[in-house]
């Protein structure tokens, strides 16, 4: 991966990581995922932390790996940390980003839960859980579309966005496990035909 130059990051550097980590973390009602675009919005474009080899590389390294689906966090500001300074900037990157995307959305979760639970029965609970569908769907295409074109495919690359949506269609519409449409997926990408 290629590093950006040796980065000097001083407490309001480190504060600013860590706030906008806690305000994403409101923002990931489709899970943690869904918040890429933002990441890389503002470690890769506006503050130039992170090149787009490491922020690519830390989600997909962390996708791939057994876990939870929030360890890419724990990568980018690893990866953030180490191009700072070195090995303990870059667990003091890990802690940032990790506290910064868990305090507030498990606090918020937590009392959401309760209160919801107790009120199942409104019409306005309903009408909230039914609206918020949408919005997940939409945060969860934006990711897929920075990560399509950030890795070199672009929009008329149409064999890829094929495939993508007959899985969808698949997934959507079948009881089909996750885990033959994985398996045809890279068989296909072995062959060399997406």
């Amino acid at each position: 991966m290629n590093a950006p130059p040796q980065l000097v990051l001083g407490a309001a550097d480190w504060l600013a990581f860590f706030f906008h980590y806690l305000s994403l973390s409101l923002l990931a009602v489709g899970g943690a995922i869904a918040t890429i675009p933002d990441m890389h919005r503002f470690l890769v474009d506006n503050n130039a932390w992170l090149t787009e080899a490491q922020f690519n590389a830390s989600i997909a390294i962390a996708q791939a790996a057994p876990g939870p689906n929030v360890l890419f966090i724990a990568l980018l500001g690893w990866n953030v940390g180490l191009n700072a300074g070195g090995y303990l900037s870059g667990l003091w990157g890990i802690f940032l980003a990790m506290a910064g995307i868990l305090i507030p959305s498990t606090l918020l979760t937590y009392n959401a839960a309760q209160w919801g639970q107790r009120n199942r029965e409104l019409r306005s609970v309903r009408a909230f859980k039914q609206g918020m569908a949408p919005i997940v769907v939409g945060l969860i295409m934006s990711t897929s579309l920075i990560l399509a074109t950030a890795s070199g495919h672009s929009l008329d690359h149409w064999p890829l966005w094929l495939v993508s949506a007959v899985t969808a269609l698949i997934c959507w519409r079948t009881k089909l496990h996750i885990l033959w449409l994985l398996t045809a997926g890279a068989l296909i990408g072995w062959f060399g035909w997406v």
